[in-house]
């Protein structure tokens, strides 16, 4: 259970609640044990008035019905304590569930991006799903259990050994066997249970894939062999639950069979003490109720046990997430420049997955309210740049200043909202249109969506849908055309207002004229932003006050459009091939 420790501190933060239902189970377990005593008295009292010794059959009756009565009495009040024991420990395993998906949500929050590439959405999801799911059971009805078991083995043995010590020691001798056959299954149970939620997750991560992916596997024929691997991880899942189910089913035989032969133990050592004049008829009754009250603790002490090995399993790979530390280091200082000026300063950074130089000693410095252009090649470490602002990731060497401060030196939270960043990959929620735009501005009223959408020229388009801005979308924007998703994620960033505007060539998909309007909108409502435009195309970039040209993250070439073209460098030759008359489409 050394995984499981790391859940002592929820346990400790509801102990009052725990405590409550741990008395609450005392109770419960002392009124259920009125019934195996009143029943052995009762069978007393029967033989005493087959041998006519000291009562009469209307006495026999009174005490009988006076029997019943509290046996009544005692399983009703007992039946109310047990509901309340449940509506006590199982309540804070739900508090427990819901605190720890908060906190395995949240650290997803904190980490950067590396992560989120080393590691797939599938099994991300079943860590916080299924695995989380699995530990709620063993801070629910394992602890319950476990009390009512621990705590009506303690009250039945002390009654029993009160009554007769012999005839409890024999009854209890299948115990250590018992014991024994726990540990040996539970290791087995820890093993199997590790690999179930293994095979679980790819599984997971497999059909999440495909459900994504489903028009690309669709458009290349693939549903044959997508559907035969999605078998094969199906029937592997499946041979590993199977395994385990196998061991989990021996533990309920064995505990019958257990207990069977201590009911055995209690009728022939009890009738030959009976026989020999040493206990009464009525103890041997109540012994075999007693051994038959502890037939369910002692079966579940099996389940429990099961329960626990795979919380046990599913903490360790919940533990392996919460211990992954960001790597970038948020040092807590909040954004108070009025400035929006980015220099980079000789900055140099390779990708921790690939330890391969995206960028280069890179030197440039675009002052506040001004318009940056970044065109080259595929792979030139153009959007590298755009992920060290962000702070995606810190650069290798060198330094990056936002105003007259080191970037590293801002609060991540602060930085963030200082900045607008449309990425290459534009990604739209299953939401409306209009929500969707506003989730640059949650505050945001209806008059500033349809502003920023006509800005960014989405406007007209909406109109035409049925619902306009009420439309909603399908999973990542699929009921869109890419120029469309395009438009609606710069409506987002247009709308958050920032001093910062960061374009990941998010114009690919969108035609020169949409562009044109596009980047006007921006440059006449941008007057005190810094933009930063990331292209392969020198439409996009050319009214850019600075234009910077990559080439295998190294500055080859910098200057304005004019100055760049007056040069026979990569830049001329880009727009050479891609512009027909240059001068046409200056802005």
């Amino acid at each position: 259970m050394q995984e499981l420790k790391y859940l002592n501190k929820y346990l400790f933060k509801y102990k009052w609640k725990l405590l409550l239902g741990i008395i609450i189970t005392i109770i419960s377990r002392i009124f259920s044990l009125f019934t195996p005593k009143l029943v052995g008295n009762s069978m007393t009292l029967i033989e005493n008035s087959i041998l006519n010794i000291e009562q009469t059959d209307d006495d026999l009756e009174i005490l009988l019905a006076r029997n019943i009565l509290i046996i009544l009495s005692a399983s009703l009040i007992s039946g109310f304590f047990t509901f309340l024991m449940r509506q006590t420990i199982i309540n804070v395993s739900r508090y427990i569930e819901f605190d720890l998906k908060n906190e395995v949500y949240n650290h997803y929050q904190s980490l950067c991006s590396l992560f989120y590439k080393t590691n797939r959405t599938g099994d991300l999801m079943s860590r916080i799903t299924e695995d989380v799911s699995k530990v709620r059971m063993y801070v629910g009805p394992a602890i319950m259990y476990s009390i009512n078991t621990i705590t009506l083995f303690i009250i039945v043995i002390i009654f029993m050994f009160s009554i007769s010590p012999s005839l409890t020691i024999y009854s209890l001798l299948p115990l250590p066997i018992l014991s024994f056959t726990i540990y040996t299954l539970s290791k087995k149970i820890h093993l199997k249970s590790t690999l179930v939620q293994e095979k679980l997750a790819k599984l997971s991560t497999f059909s999440q894939e495909v459900f994504s992916g489903i028009k690309i596997i669709k458009s290349f024929n693939m549903q044959e062999i997508v559907t035969e691997n999605f078998d094969n991880f199906s029937k592997s899942s499946k041979r590993s639950s199977i395994s385990l189910s196998k061991v989990q089913a021996l533990f309920f035989p064995l505990m019958i069979l257990l207990i069977g032969i201590s009911n055995i133990i209690v009728i022939y050592v009890g009738g030959n003490q009976y026989i020999n004049g040493k206990i009464e008829i009525g103890v041997i009754a109540e012994f075999i109720i007693y051994i038959t009250m502890l037939t369910w603790p002692v079966a579940v002490v099996g389940w429990v046990t099961s329960i626990i090995q795979q919380a046990e399993a599913s903490q360790k790979r919940i533990n392996g997430f919460l211990k992954t530390k960001p790597s970038i280091k948020n040092y807590g200082k909040l954004l108070n420049s009025e400035s929006s000026k980015i220099t980079f300063k000789n900055v140099s950074f390779k990708y921790p997955e690939t330890n391969l130089y995206a960028l280069e000693g890179i030197n440039f410095t675009i002052d506040s309210g001004k318009t940056l252009g970044i065109i080259g090649k595929t792979g030139s470490g153009k959007s590298s740049i755009l992920e060290l602002i962000t702070r995606s990731y810190d650069v290798t060497s060198g330094e990056i200043y936002l105003g007259n401060m080191s970037l590293s030196l801002y609060n991540l939270k602060s930085l963030s909202s200082f900045i607008s960043y449309v990425p290459q990959n534009s990604f739209l929620f299953s939401d409306t249109i209009q929500e969707n735009i506003k989730f640059g501005n949650i505050k945001a009223n209806k008059v500033e969506v349809i502003e920023v959408a006509e800005n960014s020229s989405i406007h007209s388009d909406i109109s035409r849908f049925k619902d306009k801005y009420e439309t909603l979308l399908g999973e990542r924007g699929v009921n869109l055309s890419g120029g469309q998703i395009q438009r609606i994620t710069i409506a987002r960033a247009l709308l958050k207002k920032s001093k910062i505007l960061l374009l990941d060539d998010c114009l690919s998909s969108v035609d020169t004229k949409t562009e044109k309007n596009i980047l006007s909108e921006i440059k006449k409502n941008k007057i005190d932003e810094t933009v930063i435009i990331v292209s392969h195309k020198i439409s996009s970039v050319m009214h850019a006050d600075l234009i910077i040209v990559l080439d295998k993250g190294v500055i080859i070439e910098k200057g304005t459009h004019e100055k760049l073209l007056s040069t026979d460098g990569f830049y001329k030759k880009l727009a050479q091939k891609q512009l027909e008359n240059i001068n046409s489409l200056k802005i």
